[in-house]
């Protein structure tokens, strides 16, 4: 048995380690993991940019990973406490956004302002106990290659944004979208697909529920 699943198995020694990593009732990781810790562990790619001004909540015991020549803005949160976060190259997180993973983020991907992402989701169903005492659960997103996400938009758990793919402003994808489309809406909708045949991209007749 590994070290670290020793600790993961132990309970005292678990809360020990948390302890260690994150300061108390917080999410962010101590400046001693933030300084050490977490340059060893986590890859960052030739001419990556983190602002100064982003909340990089990233902890050791998950991955984190950012390719070369992409962007976090300012105002921007990252975190990996539940679930690995990987975000490829020439990819820009924009301004005030939020990436909790899992997610995985391709190549030449664009996100716009205040998007928000989380692969998590928490329990609520037990009434007796309050719900940020429950159990939570992860899926993790998948934002394939060259897909643009607007404004203002929300990406559920579990849902993948295929590859080429445009999410409107405002919109919440609560399920999968198929590559080479345009969603928008709450619940997000296919407005538009690209027809390889005609070579264009074309308006649906109806609006397809995703």
């Amino acid at each position: 048995m590994s070290f670290v699943q020793t600790i993961k198995d132990n309970p005292k020694l678990k809360n020990l380690a948390l302890w260690m990593l994150i300061s108390q009732n917080q999410a962010r990781p101590r400046l001693w993991v933030k300084l050490f810790l977490n340059p060893l562990k986590h890859k960052k790619g030739i001419r990556a940019t983190i602002r100064k001004r982003t909340r990089m909540d990233v902890m050791p015991f998950n991955n984190f990973s950012i390719g070369q020549n992409s962007t976090i803005e300012d105002f921007a949160t990252v975190n990996n406490g539940m679930g690995d976060v990987h975000i490829g190259d020439n990819s820009r997180i924009g301004i005030s956004s939020v990436v909790i993973g899992p997610v995985n983020i391709g190549n030449y991907v664009i996100l716009a302002q205040n998007v928000v992402m989380s692969g998590l989701n928490h329990g609520y169903e037990d009434i007796h106990i309050p719900i940020n005492l429950q159990k939570c659960t992860t899926k993790e997103i998948n934002i394939e290659d060259e897909c643009w996400i607007g404004a203002n938009s929300v990406i559920t758990a579990g849902v993948r944004i295929g590859k080429h793919s445009v999410v409107a402003a405002g919109s919440v994808v609560t399920k999968n979208v198929p590559p080479y489309s345009v969603v928008a809406g709450n619940p997000a909708r296919i407005i538009k697909q690209y027809n390889s045949e005609s070579k264009r991209w074309e308006r649906t007749n109806i609006l397809t529920t995703i």
